[in-house]
């Protein structure tokens, strides 16, 4: 786990495009080529942490991202999914209601990532791409798939639920979003506990990203 944020996370998240741009020779490197560049490293990041967890995990946590337990075979994923979205989508609205109260009202949207959805029609493409697809696979695949499942194996699944989702939110290195992410930790690791699946996960962390870019875009 170590190994993958030393040497994939950090560098392909938050390197990525300072070294993008001293190749293009830009100081600043317009929204399209941007959303583009994301895509490009974040699915490098995604090959490269599948890769080192079918080449250096225990034969144990190997695993397949779709396929379950047995757990899986008697519980719907599709709807564990539907339950556990509206509960994140819940939650996150309750949270951030009650930081508003006691911190302060905080902008809604990104103005970053609305100025890079707006650029072109490529741009919004990549980052759906990037949202919805390849940072869910990613993160749930590194975050429950394989630390979550370790962890559970040698304590109760309740806190290895909640130590993953520590890590979860500290791996985004946003301080003002802390909360959330460590909620939105806490869901996705237990519908994946209780479906055995990493289906329900990944369908839920896509959902949420999406609902995200659609306020984003509307606000």
């Amino acid at each position: 786990m170590a190994f993958y944020f030393f040497s994939l996370h950090i560098p392909f998240s938050f390197g990525g495009l300072s070294v993008v741009a001293q190749i293009l020779h830009q100081p600043v490197i317009d929204p399209q080529t941007e959303a583009l560049s994301i895509l490009a490293l974040q699915t490098l990041e995604l090959t490269g942490a599948l890769l080192l967890l079918n080449f250096t995990a225990k034969p144990g946590y190997r695993f397949s991202v779709f396929r379950g337990d047995q757990l899986s075979t008697r519980r719907n994923w599709l709807l564990t999914s539907a339950i556990g979205f509206g509960f994140l989508v819940l939650l996150v609205f309750l949270t951030s209601l009650v930081a508003d109260i006691l911190i302060g009202p905080k902008a809604v949207n990104n103005p970053i990532l609305k100025e890079i959805l707006l650029s072109s029609n490529v741009s919004e493409i990549a980052c759906i791409l990037v949202y919805c697809i390849v940072t869910p696979l990613l993160e749930e695949t590194v975050y429950r798939g394989f630390l979550l499942t370790s962890l559970a194996s040698t304590m109760k699944w309740q806190q290895a639920v909640i130590i993953t989702s520590a890590i979860f939110s500290a791996a985004h290195f946003s301080g003002e979003n802390s909360l959330q992410l460590f909620i939105i930790g806490c869901v996705l690791g237990c519908s994946y506990c209780w479906t055995g699946s990493l289906s329900s996960s990944i369908v839920i962390h896509s959902l949420y990203n999406a609902l995200t870019l659609t306020i984003t875009l509307l606000s």
